[in-house]
């Protein structure tokens, strides 16, 4: 059986939790994309975990697999990995052999490009990790991955090939001044020490291959992605997206198992019950308009700490905006969704949601394809009754006919609008507090 947990708004949905709460069923849980740059939060026991590339259901014991679409910096991975450790845990961590590697360059180089987009007015809010020119490696050919840093000698050929085209861009281009991290030989002793420890802790799989075997032997699958739906680089607000596909055709990709296998298990949307995001580019129903609405912003931003997992930045928050909930079960087809930080939202005044969108003088309901029509869309705002502050505690202890029926109508709305079924709301950040309605593993 597999379950695939895609973000259905801009990421920071709250996948972590769901994955840990449905992580017990699964034996192994596979990162199919991106990279460090990927903040995932697990409340474990009222402990607190953040994890940046290290799949959430290691806490729970479960083989993590950074799958062949991940970009993987394995000083992040090293130092992630030794944290849980000194914390009591023991993460089994697999990564496949043909994931590519972020090293010292990519993150220089994007803090360079990023830098030169802001002064043409282009500037897309990246996280500065690397991600974005590991993938152009990738797509260029020029890449080093994981399997590469086993042997020396195909190492410093990849590096002697690529380093020279890096410095020339820094130096040449930019007209700044190359360090350690455009050194050949530097980078080969680190990498040759990253191959090393990845060998002798037994990390490395060929990913697509050891998931056919873990299935063959009937061990349950889950596909995390990371991210979300609308930062996906083909479905996306492009520019102002990632370089990889979190949507659920991601999974097969990013994985090395066939598609058929994705399609036949099921597909969770998480959605956050209002809207944030960290990072450039248009938001509808972004609540920036006055003062009132700032205030509301602030709130509801200090109450669900709407803060970056990676970057500590603060994230811009809007009202649910539906047009984009509808886009991200088409492109993934979700056979259920799980509703977070529906507590978040408790003892507002008033409560809206954007319904559907007024782009030149006509109403649509779903995201135009292009970024400037998008900017250019007005929310068509729909009002619900807000519902009261409650003891989210009980509320999870004794299920869903405990949530405010104000928040229940929330629910059903949403359920309609993107045709599938409520499989769980998080009413706080620990699992705990998690109530679930169905377990997608048993649903099959």
């Amino acid at each position: 059986m597999t379950v695939t947990i895609v973000g259905s708004q801009l990421g920071d949905e709250g996948k972590g939790a769901l994955v840990d709460l449905w992580g017990g069923d699964a034996d192994v849980v596979v990162r199919y994309q991106g990279g460090d740059n990927a903040g995932h939060t697990v409340v474990e026991d009222g402990t607190e975990y953040k994890l940046s590339l290290v799949p959430s259901g290691a806490v729970r014991d479960k083989i993590g697999v950074l799958g062949n679409g991940c970009v993987v910096n394995p000083e992040t991975l090293f130092e992630e990995m030794d944290a849980l450790r000194e914390r009591g845990l023991d993460p089994d961590v697999r990564v496949a052999k043909r994931a590519h590697v972020i090293l010292p360059y990519h993150r220089r180089l994007d803090g360079i490009e990023e830098e030169a987009k802001a002064d043409s007015g282009v500037k897309v809010g990246t996280t500065g990790r690397g991600i974005g020119p590991t993938y152009e490696d990738k797509a260029g050919r020029r890449g080093i991955r994981v399997g590469d840093l086993l042997d020396p000698e195909i190492l410093r050929d990849r590096l002697e090939y690529v380093v020279p085209q890096k410095r020339a861009i820094v130096e040449d281009v930019y007209g700044l001044e190359a360090g350690d991290e455009l050194d050949v030989d530097a980078l080969h002793e680190r990498c040759t020490e990253y191959g090393r420890r990845l060998a002798e802790e037994g990390m490395l799989v060929d990913c697509g291959d050891f998931l056919y075997r873990r299935r063959d032997e009937g061990d349950n699958v889950m596909f995390e992605g990371a991210q979300g739906t609308l930062i996906d680089i083909d479905h996306g607000n492009y520019p102002y997206v990632t370089s990889s596909n979190p949507t659920a055709g991601g999974a097969a990709v990013g994985s090395g198992v066939g598609p058929t296998v994705v399609g036949r298990g099921e597909v969770v949307g998480i959605v956050k019950a209002y809207l944030s995001r960290v990072g450039e580019g248009p938001l509808p129903t972004e609540l920036d308009g006055d003062e009132r609405e700032e205030e509301l912003a602030d709130f509801i931003r200090e109450k669900g700490g709407e803060f970056g997992t990676v970057t500590g930045r603060p994230r811009r928050i809007g009202w649910l905006d539906v047009p984009m909930l509808r886009h991200a079960s088409r492109t993934s087809g979700f056979t259920g969704i799980a509703v977070n930080h529906v507590d978040v939202l408790a003892g507002l005044d008033e409560l809206k949601v954007g319904h559907a969108y007024e782009l030149d003088g006509e109403e649509i309901r779903t995201i135009p394809s292009t970024t400037d029509e998008w900017a250019r869309c007005d929310p068509v705002l729909k009002e619900f009754e807000p519902w009261p502050e409650v003891d989210w505690s009980d509320v999870a202890e004794a299920g869903y006919e405990a949530i405010p029926e104000a928040a229940r109508d929330y629910l059903d709305y949403l359920s309609e609008q993107v045709d599938a079924p409520v499989y769980a709301v998080g009413v706080g950040p620990d699992r705990e507090q998690s109530v679930e309605l169905a377990n997608p593993f048993e649903s099959q």
